[in-house]
């Protein structure tokens, strides 16, 4: 599991799914619940890991730079999904959602 995992190796772990698990080595535990299906396709972790390097590299702590980022690729994927659909979402289209997702947070 990813709590054990985390545990086991000292690190942060992200665990995607419907109801993705953030787990930290100290057993901190989050459970995502935005996002959506249309997710599901290459690619899409690779913008999740974009948005959580970038949180790092402002300065979060890495917990809270993954919970945040995931909270966010959650939120940009289901605008995604409303403007276009499930079906044929692609990442770029997600990448399109983050500055709508912000001023939507703010």
């Amino acid at each position: 599991t990813a709590i054990n995992f985390a545990k086991k190796f000292g690190v942060v772990t992200v665990l995607k799914g419907a109801g993705t698990i953030i787990a930290s080595p100290d057993g901190e535990v989050y459970i995502n619940h935005t996002g959506n299906s249309g997710m599901a396709t290459g690619g899409s972790g690779d913008v999740l890991s974009g948005i959580i390097g970038s949180l790092l590299a402002q300065g979060a702590a890495p917990i809270n730079a993954a919970a945040a980022g995931v909270f966010l690729h959650g939120t940009i994927g289901d605008l995604a999904a409303e403007k276009l659909g499930k079906i044929s979402m692609l990442p770029t289209d997600m990448i399109d959602m983050i500055p709508t997702a912000y001023l939507k947070l703010m």
